[in-house]
């Protein structure tokens, strides 16, 4: 049986699903505006709702018996997508990043918010660009100094829990 406030927090993980959604929906908009602030803004959207949802299901050790119970209820593997939490890390904690990289690096090249950034090599075999955060709309993916996210399966993921919530019916109570 459910309990209340787990009833709560699905209402909760069912609003940050349906925010990550929205904000896919006006980051595959920007493909053709080629706007710079909007791409970055939705991204971010996407990486802090999956955030927001993975603090739920996999919470600190004080709640960990309510994360169990809850990724059960809604039939999460422990191995989701949205375990990981590292790309929202990298985005939330990006002063520390850009202080990390500086204090370990005497210099060089520093390449930001980045579009479409393994395209260059790909096409004219050069090295791949060290890109700190950069976007590739082909793929839909997110890079982070060599690391890669894929959206699609990020946003896969929140579906699936979205549709395994089932609790429409009681949004009356809430």
């Amino acid at each position: 049986m459910i309990e209340f406030h787990d009833m709560i927090l699905i209402t909760e993980i069912q609003l940050q699903s349906k925010i990550a959604q929205r904000a896919a929906e006006r980051l595959l908009a920007t493909h053709d505006k080629f706007d710079n602030v909007e791409t970055w803004c939705s991204i971010q959207s996407i990486l802090v709702a999956a955030g927001n949802i993975s603090k739920i299901l996999w919470p600190n050790k004080k709640y960990e018996m309510r994360g169990e119970r809850l990724r059960q209820w809604l039939k999460v593997e422990n191995d989701n997508p949205l375990s990981n939490r590292k790309f929202r890390n990298h985005f939330e904690h990006y002063d520390e990043r850009v202080e990390e990289w500086f204090n370990n690096k005497s210099g060089g090249v520093y390449i930001d918010l980045a579009m479409n950034p393994a395209l260059r090599s790909q096409f004219f075999n050069d090295p791949p660009l060290n890109t700190h955060r950069g976007y590739n709309s082909f793929n839909n993916s997110v890079v982070f100094r060599g690391e890669t996210l894929y959206l699609d399966e990020l946003l896969t993921a929140i579906s699936d829990i979205l549709n395994n919530s089932g609790m429409d019916g009681l949004r009356g109570f809430f």
